[in-house]
């Protein structure tokens, strides 16, 4: 375990001491703030039974930098180090293959979780400033941060998954990219096919709006939460066996 700490606090700092990592964090900050006053405006134009919380990952704009978030943050784990050769000099060190895949993945996890933390006191600003009760119940609260999370854990895993694919950051963040349109639009599938073939259960339960719909309406479910850590342990398997495979290739 020592060792997983080890290349774990590397992997964390390095999001931490690269510029880079600060200009992610300030985008979405930018982002999470324009999809809150999307939210309230839409609120005040036209009576809404849905939370402000609701109303806030239900903007246009929601989707566009959540699935964007992830290339981002992933697309450098594994491809910039095999371009430089660090990774196969990090695979003949007496560490184990897993610590390498769990402490990237973690890393690249808990940087997302911080990348969450400024929406809670933008939320939270809304009080202060109007003097009004809170605009959700703790249900919203806990169902839309709970879903955001999963989530979150699945689509850094295709992160990682498509950055230990290949050498260039470049493909691994399109890759990723586009694992992630399909996961999406696999959720429309019922909505332009109907539900009246057969699979179309699966498309419902699969699907990541359904997802965040019920979690953010407060109704929470245990089916979402063993599918994303399902794909999240699927996903991370086979990064650990692509990764395995060049550390005895070398």
């Amino acid at each position: 375990m020592r060792a997983f700490r080890i290349l774990f606090r590397k992997e964390l700092k390095g999001f931490f001491q690269n510029p880079f990592g600060w200009i992610v964090i300030a985008f979405v900050i930018v982002m999470q703030g324009i999809s809150l006053s999307m939210a309230m405006k839409g609120l005040r134009s036209a009576n809404s039974p849905n939370s402000l919380i609701y109303a806030m990952v239900h903007t246009p704009l929601f989707w566009f930098y959540f699935l964007f978030i992830f290339p981002l943050i992933t697309m450098r784990l594994f491809s910039d180090e095999e371009k430089s050769g660090t990774l196969e000099t990090l695979l003949t060190a007496p560490v184990r293959t897993w610590h390498v895949v769990l402490s990237k993945f973690g890393a690249a996890y808990l940087f997302y979780i911080v990348l969450w933390i400024p929406s809670y006191f933008q939320l939270k600003l809304f009080n202060w400033t109007t003097g009004l009760p809170d605009a959700w119940t703790t249900g919203n609260m806990v169902g839309t941060y709970g879903i955001v999370l999963l989530m979150g854990a699945t689509f850094t895993a295709v992160g990682c998954l498509a950055s230990s694919l290949t050498s260039s950051q470049i493909i691994a963040g399109i890759t990723t990219i586009c694992g992630l349109l399909i996961i999406y639009f696999l959720g429309f599938v019922t909505v332009i096919w109907g539900s009246g073939f057969p699979g179309a259960e699966l498309f419902r339960y699969i699907s990541i709006q359904q997802h965040l719909h019920y979690f953010a309406s407060g109704l929470l479910d245990t089916r979402p939460v063993v599918f994303h850590l399902t794909l999240t342990l699927f996903l991370l398997f086979m990064t650990y066996q692509i990764v395995d495979y060049r550390r005895w290739k070398h």
